[in-house]
């Protein structure tokens, strides 16, 4: 392990953290890691918990997240069988479970912070908290929007997850690229950093090395071309303390861009296949 940077939580409490590099599985660690994570969620702004629509930005992650979960139903529709069943893990507010569940698919959600599991059951979605709460049920695809990376234990983590798939079953993960051009331009201010919130930071051939090693094959990486815009502008309002939608945006542009030469975009979806 090596010193890679030095960040803070830009979010909530404003302390900071240290970013370790392990050559090994090309990958970040945050340290230390908080013994006490829930303070770290204890935000009215953490949007994924909230469904939150009042501020500029939190109108921008709705509108997206509901193009999106458009395209997770059409990635959902290639990689699985027509009459799958679907685990949302780390479903935050059920609105990915909801959809699926309008739309035919036989669909539930694990999600473990209270508060959000509570907004859900407002919309008629009841979540579990934990796997253990889903008895011995098995899945054709697993998804993990932005999860893995908030997991304390990875390997107990991904075990348990390749426990719950069917023998031919389909794993989604998707997290943010450390190696993406966004990442390097904004450095200890790139948002999705998010220390302590995130205690593993991502490349591709980490997620290849760490699932490889854990008994899934590698189908195909998809890129989250949203995911560039909106963590540019958290980032730019980091950076500066207020909103700059045109520099986000040139940024975000810019991001994809090199993304599309290098393949390394600020956010991917990795399909991954139990073997």
């Amino acid at each position: 392990m090596e010193f890679f940077l030095t960040t803070k939580d830009h979010a909530v409490t404003k302390e900071s953290f240290e970013l370790q590099y392990n050559a090994n599985l090309e990958m970040l660690h945050t340290v230390p890691r908080p013994k006490e994570i829930d303070k770290y969620y204890q935000d009215e702004n953490y949007v994924s918990h909230t469904d939150g629509n009042r501020t500029v930005l939190e109108k921008i992650y709705q509108l997206v997240k509901k193009f999106n979960l458009k395209k997770k139903e059409s990635w959902i529709k290639k990689y699985t069988k027509k009459n799958a069943e679907v685990l949302d893990v780390g479903a935050g507010t059920g609105s990915l479970v909801k959809f699926l569940k309008e739309r035919g698919w036989a669909s539930d959600g694990v999600e473990p912070n209270s508060k959000a599991r509570s907004v859900a059951k407002v919309k008629g979605i009841e979540l579990k908290a934990t796997l253990n709460d889903l008895g011995d049920k098995k899945y054709d695809l697993i998804t993990l929007w932005h999860v893995l990376e908030h997991v304390p234990d990875l390997e107990k983590n991904i075990q348990e997850i390749k426990n719950r798939l069917t023998d031919d079953g389909v794993l989604f993960i998707a997290v943010p690229n450390f190696r993406s051009y966004d990442a390097t331009h904004y450095g200890s201010f790139w948002a999705a950093y998010d220390v302590p919130r995130h205690l593993w930071h991502f490349s591709q051939k980490s997620i290849q090395r760490i699932f490889s090693n854990n008994g899934f094959s590698l189908v195909t990486t998809k890129p989250m071309i949203f995911d560039a815009f909106y963590i540019a502008q958290l980032s730019e309002k980091y950076r500066h303390g207020k909103h700059r939608f045109l520099a986000a945006f040139w940024h975000g542009l810019r991001s994809n861009y090199h993304g599309w030469r290098s393949g390394e975009y600020s956010s991917l979806l990795y399909v991954l296949e139990k073997r």
